[in-house]
């Protein structure tokens, strides 16, 4: 299996810290808002990394935090004249419903920021007790130049940094002893929450707590740190520099980052009023048509989002959706139940679909390709599958098209869609119509449905429907 680090910028055999295991460490949303759909992107893609592991037989410990501390959530607090406590926990929950709702699977961990202030006091203390830190008036600041190897995840050396403006460093205050160090403690402002220090009463910087987190719950070392990648630089360059300085090793083998998620070709931005949030989605599309969009791509692709997209995803999972229910019907109708020698042979060509689908992904979890795999599965099973197949071959083609999709973490049972009694009366009449040979009023019963929106299939097997 090949992964690309962002380390080394090349694709890498994977081999694990620990034989059979991942330790694997994803960075989390701040929780102050709705998550967006560009939060969205790094939970799916690395979701997948994760679901792809355990098919191929790892036991994986999965960790993702929340960050439950920030300027962000103090603004929105006061704004509503609430604790931030109450905004964070707000939006906790409402980010793992739409976690849900996209099929990602919780975290073997999900530690909230606000619970490991005593690790991140602890981490903080050891960094000044070994000269990388130093502390200014009650705040703690990180010192880069003494970590020799800071910029080697971004590839951006000091010199480099410094004369590169303002826009590039790191933020902090006036009294640090270099533009480039960086906050692991600030004392409290008025209205602030804060906790107790040796240095002052205050809180911590955004940056070690991925690092207290990490080493607590998966150990000094990790095979996988994982995000957006935007957080490249300063956020994972500034834990590799805590972490490594406070450890004394290396501190993840692989680097993963999904690439940007743009609008209508467009950086999303509020001021742009292209903003989008995985809840208003929700009110137009399945969570699992976001999914499915968002597996489409590459996940070092950038990808852009437009409703033409989303429909092409859409139609494109629905056609997947289309093929497992048919398999469905045709189950439930068929008589024989035992593979014949032929079916036998056939469903021995499915292997070659399966190979495409891990071939894909073990370079680089290449969900696109796997997708494509999938479909010319799809295909083989709409015109393999008949009234006269055996019960064995056609759940041997559902079970392949079901156990790849969920790698994919997609869900490939179609929701069951009820019809008002009206509807149903109709479809019973049009029935009827059609024994009677009165087509006519059969055909006029199925352009009222049409009108409706509802769709009907006539099929050896009898009328199936969907919704237009």
């Amino acid at each position: 299996m090949k992964v690309f680090n962002t380390l080394t910028k090349k694709k890498e055999e994977f081999v694990p810290l620990e034989e059979g295991k991942v330790r694997m460490y994803v960075c989390g949303p701040t929780v102050y808002n709705y998550i967006h759909i560009g939060n969205a992107r790094p939970m799916i893609v690395f979701d997948t990394v994760r679901r792809y592991f355990e098919y191929k037989g790892y036991d994986v410990n999965y960790v993702s935090n929340f960050t439950d501390v920030d300027d962000k959530i103090i603004k929105k607090a006061i704004e509503e004249q609430v604790s931030a406590q109450e905004i964070s926990q707000r939006y906790i929950a409402e980010c793992k419903k739409d976690m849900a709702g996209m099929n990602v699977k919780p975290a073997t961990k999900h530690p909230l920021a606000t619970e490991e202030i005593c690790g991140m006091v602890e981490m903080i203390s050891e960094l000044i007790e070994k000269g990388y830190a130093y502390e200014k008036n009650g705040t703690v600041y990180f010192s880069t130049r003494k970590f020799k190897d800071y910029g080697k995840l971004s590839h951006k050396n000091l010199d480099d940094l410094r004369s590169g403006g303002r826009s590039l460093l790191v933020s902090g205050e006036d009294e640090k002893e270099d533009p480039l160090d960086f906050v692991l403690w600030k004392p409290k402002k008025e209205g602030e929450p804060f906790w107790k220090s040796p240095w002052s009463d205050g809180r911590p910087g955004w940056h070690i707590e991925c690092s207290v987190m990490s080493r607590k719950y998966l150990g000094e070392q990790i095979d996988i740190h994982a995000g957006g990648e935007d957080l490249i630089f300063p956020h994972h360059e500034n834990e590799i520099a805590q972490s490594e300085a406070a450890n004394g090793k290396e501190f993840a083998r692989y680097w993963m980052h999904n690439a940007f998620l743009n609008i209508d070709n467009r950086k999303m931005s509020k001021s742009l009023g292209n903003f989008r949030t995985v809840r208003e989605i929700s009110e137009q599309y399945d969570l699992q048509v976001l999914r499915f969009f968002m597996l489409s791509a590459h996940y070092r692709s950038p990808l852009n989002f437009s409703a033409e997209l989303m429909e092409a995803s859409k139609n494109g999972l629905e056609r997947i959706l289309n093929a497992t229910d048919n398999l469905k019907h045709l189950i439930a109708s068929v008589a024989t139940e035992e593979m014949s020698a032929e079916e036998k042979e056939a469903f021995s060509k499915t292997d070659a679909y399966v190979e495409e689908f891990e071939k894909a992904m073990d370079d680089d979890f290449n969900t696109a390709d796997a997708i494509a795999a999938i479909f010319e599965l799809v295909k083989y099973a709409n015109t393999t599958a008949t009234a006269e197949s055996s019960k064995e071959y056609l759940r041997g083609l559902l079970d392949r098209i079901v156990k790849l999709g969920d790698v994919l973490g997609l869900i490939l049972d179609k929701k069951e869609e009820l019809l008002d009694a009206d509807i149903e009366k109709l479809i019973e009449e049009r029935q009827a119509a059609r024994k009677a040979k009165d087509f006519a009023k059969a055909d006029a019963i199925r352009d009222e449905l049409l009108e409706k929106g509802i769709i009907l299939k006539d099929t050896r097997e009898g009328v199936q429907w969907k919704k237009a």
